[in-house]
């Protein structure tokens, strides 16, 4: 059973659930991949649209304020400052606003793992051909090789770039002992953020993350193309300005000065037009999210994955997921022996189940509105779509 967390009553989760319209027609457990819009977000941006069709641009500072708003909020949710927090497109953007623009030499390396999403591998291998050598360090028993990182960095590293949640395994590190690795040997440190931030807390001051990535439309629950960067001060100076447009000035208002005095934060790495309504969207869900923290939303998180793996193991699933105390995630891929996921996955969606298949693999991922009754559905439907697979 799940349990109830003393500090969320049941009756709480279920006002979320509430304002999620997505489960009046599917158990949705694919929040790893894009996630369904909260209700409460499609009010801010039907409210938008709204104000862009019968106002025209003269709503524009109000919706500038808004945006410095999200900044401010999104930052305190990370445990940064304003200043630190630049509004990207998305994940990729992130990463290669640092990969494009870091001061590199020839011989220098980055160290990756080898089976991270392709947003955390093209930007670095893109410097190749500027003489940078990237170590992509395999996996052992399908997770990452820690150990192994370690061996990979030496003097001439100068990032080291992971996954807080791989996006295939779910296996969880802890950015802390990431960051510290990095730093002992004068490298910084680079979490792509995007499979764990709005699940499981994080202060990246505490934990001393260099930079930061995620694009909101995963468990965020924002729409996609509106993501966040986070770039510890004062490093956006060491980093060449990419992305620059007329937005990435101290005068951005001021269009007959052409002057490349770039802004005093991150944000000189945003460079034009917003995309604003993307971004009052994900306040909306950030503004819902924080209603029960972060820490709450782990708990409830990880009850739902343990209850999952319960109804795997009972219809004879393999999980190539770990779920020790730690490294657990609100991801869980598994297998059924000798039949094909792209058919399961199919015959699930026929009845309602909306997962993901990755690797050969079925993939499952809910979030903190999904209850017992989501979980048992599912057990149900997957022993139907077993059947049936099995039949044909």
């Amino acid at each position: 059973m799940i349990a109830q967390e003393s500090s969320v009553s049941l009756s709480t989760w279920d006002e979320f659930r509430s304002l999620m319209p997505i489960c009046g027609r599917y158990v949705y457990f694919d929040h790893a991949a894009v996630a369904p819009l909260p209700g409460p977000t499609r009010q801010a941006i039907e409210s938008w649209l709204l104000e862009a069709t019968e106002d025209g641009d003269t709503r524009w500072p109000e919706w500038a304020q808004r945006l410095e708003a999200f900044r401010r909020d999104i930052a305190e949710f990370i445990g940064a400052l304003p200043e630190e927090i630049a509004l990207v497109r998305n994940t990729s953007h992130g990463i290669s606003i640092v990969a494009e623009g870091f001061p590199w030499q020839a011989g220098d390396n980055v160290v990756i793992p080898a089976q991270e999403f392709p947003a955390n591998q093209y930007p670095w291998l893109a410097l190749e051909s500027f003489g940078v050598e990237v170590r992509r360090v395999p996996p052992k028993h399908g997770v990452i090789d820690l150990k192994a990182l370690e061996e990979a960095c030496d003097a001439r590293t100068r990032i080291l770039s992971v996954s807080w949640v791989d996006y295939l395994s779910g296996f969880r590190i802890a950015p802390a002992e990431l960051a510290a690795l990095a730093h002992r040997y004068g490298a910084y440190f680079f979490l792509d953020a995007i499979q764990g931030l709005g699940v499981f807390p994080i202060d990246v001051h505490q934990v001393e993350i260099d930079f930061l990535a995620a694009d909101g439309h995963k468990w965020l629950l924002g729409p996609e193309g509106a993501g966040v960067f986070y770039c510890r001060a004062p490093l956006w100076e060491m980093l060449r300005p990419t992305s620059i447009g007329w937005n990435s000035v101290e005068h951005p208002f001021e269009f007959d000065r052409i002057d490349p005095n770039w802004k005093k934060s991150a944000a000189r790495f945003e460079g034009g037009s917003q995309n604003i309504i993307g971004f009052l969207g994900l306040h909306a869900s950030l503004s819902l999210l924080r209603r029960y923290g972060p820490a709450a939303i782990s708990r409830r998180v990880l009850d739902l994955t343990n209850t999952i793996c319960e109804v795997l193991r009972s219809l004879g699933a393999i999980l190539l997921s770990r779920r020790d105390e730690g490294v657990a995630s609100g991801i869980v891929t598994f297998s059924i022996p000798d039949l094909d996921v792209i058919r399961l996955r199919e015959a699930l969606l026929r009845r309602r189940i909306v997962l993901s298949v990755r690797q050969k693999a079925l993939r499952v991922s809910p979030h903190a509105y999904n209850n017992e009754h989501d979980v048992a559905a599912f057990g149900e439907a997957l022993r139907e779509a077993v059947d049936e697979c099995r039949a044909s």
